[in-house]
């Protein structure tokens, strides 16, 4: 069996629900498994809705949601017709609830963690419900189907981590039998259950990473994302126009690209995949006959050394000088323990004797982080910094690599180097203003 997720822009509207259910119809014969995000737009209009309403604006709050309950009726009646009351009615208490809890967020003026969760956990379980009537009204054998019965996770809000031995024994208890009659399960992504039962989400990309989880815990021959883009492309398209598609990439290379900003998928989104050898296809909706990108556990050499470009705007350094860590064992634990103490993950280091430098995506903590590395050293925190990633097959032992890179960029300052942690990418931050022509400057030495 294969694993098909769709993404939100993929089920946003009538024609979209229709071409989805044409690429199910394509795959019946491998029996998928549907792994479905939110419909376009709705998870930015719960996230609207839930803002206003810790903000105290009742009313606010619920004009959002009746957008959003607007648009979902709309794509309903445009792709059921007369067949749309029964599906509204089956929507209309999820609808219901989030009116009530908008309400609730706005007397109270805040809302926890677990209920930020729930909250925003129905964007998917409104659009499983309607993909699953999508399939059932084209003569599919699909059933929806509450993924919280299967995937568990801890009670990490927001950011949940799977229970990987838990959802394997779940899912052939339950999604098994399914599959093996030859029906097809329409699950939401993103969202799980703790061990208590409340409900979690996976944080950014959970619904891609739902979809390797649940490829992985059930022996998936594929896992295909099914997006609005033709695949993993050398670099960004929209900032290299000529950026060319890549037809087959290693897990540990597409690992890289994800992490370091290529986005397409979520670099969590491989892990499950990469542990069990499931290949990853990453195709468009809108083009299905058109093959996309297949990550897989190897992948061969193309004419340049560099497979793809990625970068990672919205960095912020935190450069930390003190003659304190000349020959201290231990100094740089205890700089990194003050990261880990505030949850703030570090994306990219460089040390020299007497000082150290890292780059954060998430600069929410960074005042308590400051404060307390100030203890330690001097600290100098700088903003509006960008991060370029060049992604290929063992870079660290490919000769004159290094003045290729450098020599295309000699016009741009670079304010950190990073080379030899890994075997598959050299790295470099600027500032934000010249990441784009970085860029260019690359893709133009290594792929024109």
């Amino acid at each position: 069996m294969i694993v098909q997720k769709f993404g939100g822009t993929s089920l946003e509207n009538a024609g979209a629900l229709e071409r989805a259910a044409g690429i199910v119809a394509r795959a019946r014969g491998d029996y998928p498994l549907v792994v479905v995000s939110a419909m376009g737009g709705t998870t930015d209009g719960l996230v609207a809705a839930l803002d206003a309403a810790v903000g105290g604006d009742e009313a606010a709050a619920l004009a959002v949601l009746s957008d959003v309950r607007g648009r979902t009726q709309d794509a309903a009646h445009r792709f059921f017709g007369v067949s749309a009351p029964p599906v509204l009615a089956e929507l209309a208490p999820l609808f219901s609830d989030l009116d009530r809890m908008a309400g609730a967020i706005a007397v109270l003026r805040s809302v926890p963690s677990d209920a930020r969760d729930a909250f925003l956990a129905h964007g998917e379980r409104i659009s499983g419900l309607v993909v699953a009537a999508a399939l059932a009204a084209r003569g599919l054998p699909a059933v929806a189907f509450d993924v919280r019965d299967v995937l568990k996770t801890d009670d990490a809000f927001g950011r949940a981590r799977p229970d990987m031995r838990e959802i394997e024994l779940r899912a052939a208890q339950t999604l098994a039998p399914l599959v093996a009659a030859a029906r097809i399960p329409v699950v939401g992504g993103f969202i799980g259950a703790a061990p208590d039962g409340r409900t979690t989400t996976l944080g950014r990309g959970g619904s891609d990473y739902s979809a390797a989880i649940l490829g992985a815990a059930m022996g998936a021959s594929a896992v295909e994302i099914w997006t609005d883009v033709d695949g993993m492309m050398t670099t960004d398209p929209r900032i290299v126009p000529e950026a060319r598609l890549i037809e087959a990439i290693a897990f540990e290379e597409a690992s890289e690209l994800a992490y370091f900003g290529a986005r397409v998928l979520h670099p969590l989104t491989l892990a499950p995949a990469i542990e069990k050898g499931i290949p990853v296809r990453v195709r468009n909706a809108c083009r299905p006959e058109f093959p996309g990108t297949e990550i897989r556990a190897a992948a061969p050499s193309g004419a340049s050394p560099i497979r793809a470009i990625a970068f990672k705007k919205g960095l912020t350094t935190v450069d930390m000088v003190t003659t304190r860590m000349l020959m201290a064992s231990g100094f740089l634990a205890t700089l990194f323990e003050v990261f880990a103490r505030h949850q703030t993950p570090v994306d990219m280091i460089a040390t020299s004797e007497v000082s150290v430098s890292v780059t954060v995506d998430d600069p929410s903590r960074l005042p308590e982080i400051r404060r307390d590395l100030q203890k330690l050293a001097d600290v100098e925190v700088a903003p509006g910094r960008a991060l370029v990633c060049l992604v290929g097959q063992d870079l660290k032992h490919t000769p004159g690599l290094a003045v290729r890179i450098f020599r295309a960029v000699e016009a741009i300052n670079i304010l950190m180097i990073s080379q030899g942690a890994s075997q598959r990418n050299v790295s470099f931050v600027v500032e934000e203003k010249d990441a784009d022509e970085a860029v260019r400057r690359l893709h133009k030495e290594f792929f024109s």
